[in-house]
């Protein structure tokens, strides 16, 4: 597992696309609707490359021994002084075929030591209510802030609520 960079980012745009659209087909809530076309990944993916290069997103991947991209995690950094202290986690996504084997606790405790490595305090996110991805986050001591119904579509088109979670860091 390794932190990229913009260059990074955009160089395996194509790799970081089938990631996207794996976890889109799968069924998984990360903004976009199936079937996601692998240029539109790829276009989406590039975009991240600038918001990397300027410091505004950390991205880190996991990779396999055949190159292929198994998962990533971003943090988002405001821009704003009052809220430097603070981070959103981002795009915690996991290949179907790595699935099972600890590689999402593994990009989220990352993403956690990275965190508070750069004296971010407290971390935010958001996700499908009743999602996989709400056992990971509980599990590993993120708290409940809340629900907001219908707040977005999944990908097969249906509204579906999101539920706001947090965590602090170590100061």
């Amino acid at each position: 597992m390794a932190r990229w960079n913009g260059a990074h980012v955009r160089a395996h745009a194509p790799q970081l696309a089938e990631l996207l659209a794996d976890t889109v087909d799968g069924g998984a809530s990360v903004g976009f609707l199936a079937p996601l076309a692998r240029a539109e990944a790829a276009a989406w993916w590039r975009e991240r490359a600038d918001a990397t290069a300027a410091g505004r997103l950390a991205v880190w991947a996991a990779v396999d021994d055949t190159g292929q991209v198994t998962g990533t995690v971003s943090l988002a950094h405001p821009d704003k002084p009052n809220s430097r202290h603070r981070a959103e986690l981002v795009k915690l996504m996991v290949h179907r075929t790595a699935r099972g084997r600890g590689l999402g606790r593994l990009l989220l405790a990352t993403a956690e030591e990275a965190a508070a490595a750069a004296g971010v305090t407290l971390l935010h996110l958001d996700t499908e209510t009743g999602s996989p991805a709400e056992h990971l986050y509980r599990a590993a001591g993120w708290t409940r802030a809340g629900v907001i119904p219908d707040y977005a579509l999944s990908p097969a088109g249906e509204l579906r609520p999101t539920t706001l979670y947090y965590k602090r860091l170590a100061e």
